[in-house]
């Protein structure tokens, strides 16, 4: 009972208060609003009539084609005789068969640990929530990356990638241990 006059209370005052505004006061204020209305004059900027397309005609039509197909044969055929060109490096990697984490980029890769087992280094490498061991020699990443060395805080590998140039070249990369957070 208390709250409903309280509010109804609080309800009278402010009807009171906010007829109070509605003065004389306000007439001024109209009557220059009305006015100013009167007196405002939108600008309206005249928009430039669009230029006119002309299409220009290929005059070119005897010159050498850019994608000609000979062409491209011929500098591929340039290219792949060049000796800069490392294809020893590519070719027994597209020769053999590829292993299970060959199948993952290197960056979904985490190695968690790593043990001796018959005096050889073993890395435990974690990919998709799943453990392997991973051996000297074994193959890993989708840049043919072959294990080089293990030891107990990282796994270091070689990789075959090609340049901005399009050659194969090495490079190498590294997987180290992962400590897992709490």
């Amino acid at each position: 009972m208390m709250k409903k006059t309280g509010l109804l209370l609080l309800a009278c005052s402010a009807a009171v208060l906010l007829t109070g505004c509605l003065g004389s006061d306000q007439d001024d204020l109209v009557e220059w609003m009305r006015q100013e209305r009167a007196n405002a004059k939108p600008r309206i900027e005249q928009i430039s009539e669009p230029k006119k397309f002309v299409p220009q005609a290929y005059t070119e039509t005897g010159a050498v084609e850019p994608f000609d197909n000979q062409r491209l044969l011929q500098a591929l055929r340039r290219d792949s005789t060049s000796p800069a060109v490392r294809s020893d490096l590519i070719a027994p990697e597209l020769n053999r068969p590829k292993e299970p984490l060959e199948a993952y980029p290197l960056d979904s890769m985490a190695m968690v640990g790593s043990l001796k087992r018959g005096g050889q280094q073993v890395a435990l490498v974690m990919v998709d929530k799943l453990l392997y061991q991973v051996r000297v020699g074994n193959h890993l990443g989708q840049n043919y990356g072959r294990v080089m060395r293990i030891d107990e805080t990282e796994l270091a590998l070689r990789e075959i990638v090609q340049d901005a140039a399009g050659e194969w070249i090495e490079r190498t990369a590294t997987l180290q241990l992962q400590e897992r957070s709490k």
